[in-house]
């Protein structure tokens, strides 16, 4: 009995189980503060037109609201995978919103100039997205500049350079003056189209592709490279200690210039899984704020405690809350309370690690309590 109680207490103190448990904790508060928020605005509707249309998400609108969810997840495991893979190997890119700008632009331009299909467009994309992610690697690596730092630069970067070299001063060859957007994949180069395997009609919805499925098989990937390769180990220990890593003769400067390209070749990989499954259209003109697919990969990573793996259902959940968010009734909320409330709930997913500290300290003083109560118990028996 003894024997079960503490193979109990060693599962729960595992770092798989504590993760879970603070993910969980993380979402219960961020939904417990978005109802505060709906009572506060409307208290009479806060519960059947507010907080369960939110908690439904993308079955309000079934089975087209479920699509939308799966559209948004592949991208968003993407983005996930690109910061989680950096956290892993120590370093933090916040870069993942320009990578994934540049790869989306690789996407089209593979797509609308070269007029590739949709399996090279996708590697053009990743392409692009690696190109992108090493410059901040290269810059940490060899002239030890915060990685944090130059990523944000190379955000802006980007995004102004790709604007400008898609709109061409309205000439450009990827820009549509008709729709002021890029030229839909769809109408006009459908072999760049990720394919849908009937998926399409089964949510009644043209942009669910088998994106979602590329993107599982993905995260799987990088799981099995992280943790059943030579490779990742080396990745790992640079991220763990550096200097004891390059003691062991394991070459940092590499690891982190390739821990940085392969972030960004994932964050790439998303742009192309979104843009080439046709969900939007790239708007030059307009597109004066990084793409959020980019900074929602944080969160997403945050709450998968920066498990590949766990990075697919942070990603479901998100993009669950988030379509969620989007069918609360205008005449009792406004639009924008859908993104106040889908805002709160991923910010505080952001404190996963926080709570993750928390329950491990708990647990070794509950440990160690239990274990004083044995020792005073043996004595007394010994007495």
């Amino acid at each position: 009995m003894k024997k079960d109680q503490q193979k109990g207490r060693t599962l729960l103190q595992s770092d798989g189980s504590l993760s879970i448990l603070s993910s969980l904790i993380c979402i219960l508060a961020g939904l417990l503060v978005g109802l505060i928020v709906l009572f506060i605005i409307n208290p009479e509707h806060a519960l059947a037109d507010g907080f369960f249309r939110v908690i439904k998400g993308g079955f309000n609108d079934y089975p087209y609201g479920v699509g939308k969810v799966l559209a948004n997840t592949a991208p968003l495991i993407m983005t996930g995978l690109s910061v989680a893979f950096a956290f892993k190997t120590g370093l933090f890119n916040i870069g993942v919103a320009g990578q994934y700008t540049v790869g989306a632009f690789g996407a089209l331009f593979f797509a609308i100039v070269l007029k590739m299909p949709w399996y090279i467009c996708l590697l053009g994309a990743t392409l692009f997205g690696a190109i992108w992610g090493a410059v901040p690697g290269l810059f940490k690596a060899y002239l030890n500049v915060n990685e944090v730092i130059t990523a944000i630069m190379f955000n802006w970067i980007g995004l102004y350079a790709v604007n400008e070299i898609m709109y061409g001063g309205g000439e450009g060859i990827m820009y549509d003056s008709k729709t002021t957007k890029t030229y839909s994949l769809r109408l006009n180069f459908e072999d760049a189209v990720i394919p849908d395997f009937g998926l399409a009609d089964l949510f009644q919805l043209k942009s669910v592709t088998i994106a979602i499925f590329l993107a599982v098989l993905m995260a799987i990937l990088i799981y099995i490279l992280l943790n059943k390769t030579t490779f990742g180990y080396e990745l790992k220990a640079c991220g763990h200690n550096r200097e004891a890593a390059r003691y062991a003769g394991i070459n940092a400067k590499r690891n982190i210039v390739l821990s940085m390209v392969i972030s960004g070749a994932l964050s790439g990989f998303g742009a192309g899984l979104f843009y080439l499954s046709g969900v939007a259209e790239w708007m030059p003109q307009n597109s004066t704020a990084l793409p959020a697919m980019g900074w929602n990969g944080i969160p997403a990573a945050l709450l998968a405690a920066s498990n590949p793996i766990g990075a697919i259902f942070s990603a479901l959940f998100i993009s669950h809350i988030t379509i969620g968010g989007t069918t609360l009734p205008t005449k009792y909320f406004t639009k924008e309370i859908a993104d106040v409330i889908t805002s709160i709930t991923i910010y505080l997913c952001a404190f996963s690690l926080l709570f993750k500290q928390s329950l491990r300290r708990w647990m070794t003083k509950r440990k160690k309590g239990g274990e004083s109560t044995v020792t005073k118990e043996k004595k007394e028996v010994e007495n």
